[in-house]
């Protein structure tokens, strides 16, 4: 890395202090293949002592590095190898057990979320990923920091039908096993077509079998450095516009890689990727949709809000991959309703519907994120939006995902509270019309002509 400019330090420390810059998680991501065992006890007491083992340091060096650089780290987390493929030799019926080891150490550790209770089923199931799938809903009441996914979907294999009706059915037994929570098991729970193996994001990050033994992956965030860049660009064309985003992101991405090297050479990890996505968060200033709104939309979701965001999730890569040759993950621009305060609003406003953020995740960088719909919605219509987001992702070659809540007893016009950075939100209304007979066919829908480039 070329040394930084007096100029360059003094903005690093304007965006930091004035526009909430900040590198959103340092995630370690260990492979537990190792670990496996037919009794399930041994099991759990070996994945628990790899990864107090392993991640013992993490969270000191994440506060380290946060002190001597004075950029914020906000959250240190880890990310395992699929359970559903190292649990697969114990002989067990449920994979619980498997969670609550994972949760014990992760608060050992002191990192705040844990991911890897996920399998990967989008041509089909094992036995391992059928046993996982199905401890989902009680895994996620029983535990506070794992996280789980499902990849459905891809390319290459098509959309495992079979598989989105029963994550439908998941969805909404993880709901209402933790209803007392405002289903806060839901929030740690995503769907996915072409899933990433190396994202550091919760509540899809995994540790993928292509990846090493070890690997520090690092998220960066800057929504409101971007705004703030905007601003200044008041006026100006679509050319100066990326551009502008395209400097802004190079300047974010900076910052990440030098976090993320310093992590690998304190913990002796190797360095994996910077995923340079624009993660907001509930607080003010920290917002995709304002992003959207300083290029001149009335509201996030108005006419004119896809092409926006297709402008910015496409500035933010070129920036990005100009500034690291380690570019992975999702990388782009998030638009999680719960999470973004402007989304919030225009949800409020009634100029952000579920139909026009499934359109805009045709361009951005994941899928539905952060849904809170009623708690009467059927598991049918979950599996259908998430049919349609694989969809999305199959034909178009990215990465979507489904991360839906349906909140017991809520109705539209209610709001739910789920703390944090996962911040609140507003009850969306879904379309009152049914797609169970569709739901109900199974199989799988075929790889798309496109899948066949070798």
């Amino acid at each position: 890395m070329p040394m930084l400019s007096v100029q360059d330090i003094l903005e690093t420390n304007r965006m930091i202090a004035e526009n909430k810059l900040d590198v959103r998680t340092i995630t370690l991501g260990i492979s537990l293949r190792d670990c496996g065992h037919p009794d399930i006890k041994v099991f759990c007491r070996n994945i628990y002592d790899k990864i107090t083992r392993t991640a013992d340091k993490l969270v000191r060096t994440g506060e380290d590095i946060e002190a001597q650089y004075g950029i914020p780290i906000i959250n240190k987390r880890i990310s395992v190898t699929p359970i559903a493929i190292v649990a697969e030799s114990c002989r067990t019926d449920s994979f619980v057990p498997v969670a609550e080891a994972m949760d014990a150490a992760a608060k050992e550790v002191g990192v705040n979320f844990i991911g890897g209770f996920s399998a990967l089923v989008e041509k089909g199931y094992t036995h391992g990923d059928r046993i996982l799938i199905r401890s989902i809903p009680a895994a996620l009441a029983a535990t506070e920091r794992v996280c789980s996914s499902v990849n459905l979907a891809s390319t290459k294999a098509g959309i495992n039908m079979d598989g989105v009706r029963e994550m439908g059915l998941i969805i909404k037994e993880t709901a209402e096993l933790t209803r007392d929570r405002d289903a806060l098991g839901c929030a740690k729970l995503v769907v996915f077509a072409n899933v990433p193996e190396d994202n550091p994001f919760m509540a899809g990050a995994f540790h993928g079998v292509g990846e090493p033994e070890t690997a520090v992956n690092v998220g960066v965030s800057g929504p409101g450095v971007v705004k703030r860049a905007l601003e200044e660009a008041r006026g100006a064309d679509f050319g100066t516009v990326a551009e502008t985003i395209k400097r802004t992101a190079f300047k974010i991405t900076r910052v990440g890689q030098l976090v993320a090297q310093e992590a690998s050479r304190r913990l002796n990890v190797p360095f994996g990727i910077i995923d340079l996505s624009l993660a907001p968060t509930p607080a003010v200033g920290d917002s995709v949709a304002h992003i959207l709104e300083e290029m001149g939309l009335e509201s996030c979701g108005a006419p004119g809000t896809t092409a926006a965001l297709a402008l910015l999730n496409d500035a933010v890569k070129k920036g990005g991959i100009m500034a690291s040759s380690y570019v992975g993950g999702l990388s782009g621009a998030f638009i999680p309703v719960s999470e973004d305060a402007g989304m919030i609003a225009a949800v409020e406003r009634g100029s952000l519907s579920l139909e026009k953020l499934e359109a805009m995740t045709c361009v951005c960088s994941v899928g539905l994120d952060m849904i809170a719909v009623p708690g009467e919605t059927s598991a049918a219509t979950i599996a259908a939006i998430i049919a349609d987001e694989a969809a999305i992702g199959m034909i178009n070659n990215k990465t979507t995902a489904v991360r839906i809540i349906p909140v017991p007893g809520k109705k539209v016009g209610d709001r739910v509270e789920f703390g944090g950075l996962l911040g609140h939100s507003p009850i969306l209304p879904v379309n009152r019309f049914r797609a169970d007979d569709f739901i109900a066919r199974g199989g799988r829908i075929p790889a798309p002509v496109r899948s066949m480039t070798n």
